[in-house]
This record gives structure tokens, sequence and C-alpha cells, in this order.
């Protein structure tokens, strides 16, 4: 381990500018490998590796700060893999993940086997495509992804071309669930908590509000009869590993992270939605999309933050989540425009009633729906 790199939230290790040690021998050398520094002898931890951290981040969707914490480590560690590498089967207490899981559920879809999500994650529905194709090719249908399978991959020219199978296969479930929230699940993840506060600034806790915001929207919620889970206690700050889990043991049917942002420079403002995508493989979350620009705009229609639109990322809660998921960054704590409205019970309020509709509108069908702004929470089909 670097002797001195820094403890993150939870104990995890943060390498950054100045560290030295095997750990950042190893990430260095994997970036080598993946051609984004120069081969040669390099064990510190400098400006040229936090330039290739940076442009590894950008490419594949994550937080762009040229530090390797938990996600981009984990992230360096998936692309080093390429599909033929090791044998690929689903492991119940810790899915095999990696860029070579991610091709092997690329081509399964272009071949016409469902899979939910190219996630790079081999859970149990990338094992049954990968059965399912075994047995129309007469091979041993294991669900473990060896040599032969590899082989009958790449001899079978795709059976599905255009179109996004999976996205169609959301969409329907979308549809068939039914417009009335009653019943429906929702987890509620309010960010950060315990020792990792998150953003600071002018007498605000980012952990707080997403704490406080998040209580609000359980309430409104539980009054249409949805049952609705919030990821964390006031005083507890899981990683989002474990946020992860958590709504993916719920079998929820949406999932909404909260969150503040914050900027080292005041003027910074404004409300951002994030949904799962934008990695090299082209994997994204249509409903995750779809739920981000609902979300997105309530909030811009029924405040006065600055509209920062929706964005596709892979952070760990988005990618890892069964169900459409979004985060939601509202506002600025360090700016003082966004931080006083943040500081305003009554705004909180109007954000709650936001989210809550934009909840209802995944589920409404077109000639139910309502404009941008105009449905009220006494309106929502309960």
């Amino acid at each position: 381990m670097a002797g001195n790199s820094l403890d993150g939230p939870h104990g995890a290790r943060i390498y950054r500018i100045g560290d030295s040690g095997d750990a950042v021998a190893e990430i260095i050398g994997k970036l080598q490998r993946l051609g984004l520094l120069q081969p040669g002898d390099h064990y510190v931890y400098d400006e040229a590796t936090a330039q290739a951290v940076r442009g590894f981040q950008q490419a594949r969707g994550l937080m762009i700060d040229g530090i390797v914490g938990p996600q981009t480590y984990r992230a360096i560690d998936d692309a080093r893999w390429r599909l033929g590498d090791r044998l690929l089967t689903y492991v119940v207490s810790h899915p095999l993940t990696g860029d070579d899981v991610a091709s092997l559920q690329s081509k399964l879809q272009e071949l016409g086997f469902a899979v939910a999500r190219i996630d790079g994650i081999f859970g149990p529905d990338t094992q049954r495509a990968v059965t399912e194709f075994q047995r129309n090719m007469g091979l041993p249908s294991d669900g473990t992804c060896g040599p032969s399978t590899f082989k009958a991959l790449q001899r079978i020219r795709p059976m599905a071309t255009g179109g996004r199978p999976d996205a169609l296969r959301a969409s329907e479930a979308v549809r068939a669930a039914g417009p009335r929230l009653s019943g429906k699940t929702v987890v509620i993840d309010p960010g950060h908590g315990g020792f990792d506060y998150g953003w600071e600034g002018l007498g605000l806790r980012e952990s707080d509000v997403a704490y406080d915001l998040a209580s609000r929207i359980e309430g409104r919620l539980g009054a249409t009869g949805v049952r609705a889970y919030l990821s964390r206690g006031r005083d507890q700050g899981p990683d989002e590993l474990a946020r992860a889990a958590f709504a993916n043991e719920t079998d929820a049917n949406l999932c909404v992270s909260l969150h503040t942002d914050g900027s080292m420079n005041p003027a910074a403002q404004g409300v951002a939605t994030y949904y799962y995508g934008a990695d090299l493989h082209g994997a994204s979350s249509s409903v995750g999309e779809q739920f981000a620009g609902l979300v997105q705009r309530e909030v811009v229609a029924r405040t006065d933050l600055l509209n920062c639109r929706t964005h596709a990322k892979t952070w760990d809660l988005l990618r890892r989540t069964k169900m459409p998921a979004v985060r939601l960054e509202i506002g600025y704590v360090t700016n003082p425009h966004d931080s006083s409205r943040l500081a305003d019970p009554d705004f909180r309020d109007v954000v709650a009633e936001a989210i809550v509709v934009a909840i209802q509108r995944v589920y409404l069908p077109p000639e139910q729906d309502a404009a941008t702004g105009m449905l009220r929470f006494g309106q929502l089909t309960v």
C-alpha cells in the first residue's frame, strides 16, 4: 500500500499526486498496459499519472478528478480483461466484473439472447443468457463461458440488428407495471452519512440536506401507497456498493439518490441529474435516462435553480442497481443563492413534490400525462 495515500470514507484508500508504493506501482502498470501511460519504470503518482487517470475517467463516465478512489480503481481493474482471457461464470457471493463480461453481454444481445443490461457484471441474467446460447448451440448448458463457448460466439453472426432489445424490454416492464403508484417500491438514497458529510458550505452539510429531503420524499410516497425505503439511517454512511445491494434486495421499481454539489468556485450553481450510461460499450439505461429527464425538468420548472441538465455516468449506484436509478445533485451548498434555497424547509418541500411527481410520470401513459410542472401531489394516481 502507498505509505502516504489517504483514507477515504469507510477506510477506502485514495491515491493522488505524490503517493508511491506497491499499490501506486500496480495502478501505473495497469494504465501503461491500457496504453494511457508511456512504458517504463514509474513508481510515483505524478502529474502524468493524474492526467492519464483523468482521461480514463472521462472515457468511462466516472467523476473526473485525477484521483484513484475505490470506483476508479475497480474500473481500471475491469478494463484489463478481454473476452477469452479467463473463464466467466456466475459467482453468487462476488460476481465477476470486467470489460470481458461487457463484451460477452453485448455479443449475446446482438445474437438475440436476453441480457437485462450491458453493465459488465456477470449476474444471474447473464448466466441465463449464456445457458440459453449454449443450449441452442448444442453445447453443455452450464452457464459458464469457457473455450468452447468463446469459439461458438466467434463463429455465429448476429441475428438481431438495429434497435435496443434491452430498452424495449425495460419499457415494456414499465408499461406492464401500470400507472398507479400504490404497490410499487422505491428506494431513496440520501448521499453520504456517518462521518462522511460530503460537501460543506455556508452552514449546510450535504449529508444532512440529503437525509432531510429523503425523509420528505419517503413520507409523500408512503401516503400514495408506495413502499418507500431509505438506503441508510441518519447516522449511517454505507458505500455505494452496499447501497446498490440494498436497493437490489428490496426488488425496487426505481431508485433515487440525493446529493448536493459543491465547488471551490462560489459562483458554481445549479441542479443536475445523472443516469447510467456513457461507458465504452454503449451501455445505458433507457428508462433511467427517461426518469432523469423527468426529475430534472420537474425540479427546474418548480424552482429557480440553474438548469445543468442530465448526464450519463457509470457510478456504482447507477451501474449496479437492477432497477432504473438516477442521482440528483440539487444545488451547490457552496453557492450563496443555492445554499439559501436549500436551507429553506418550504423549498425542500417543493423539491420533494417534484421528485414524487417525476416518479409518477414514469408510469403514466401519454394520454394521462401532464405538462411539466403542472401535476400536483394531490392529483397523483394512487
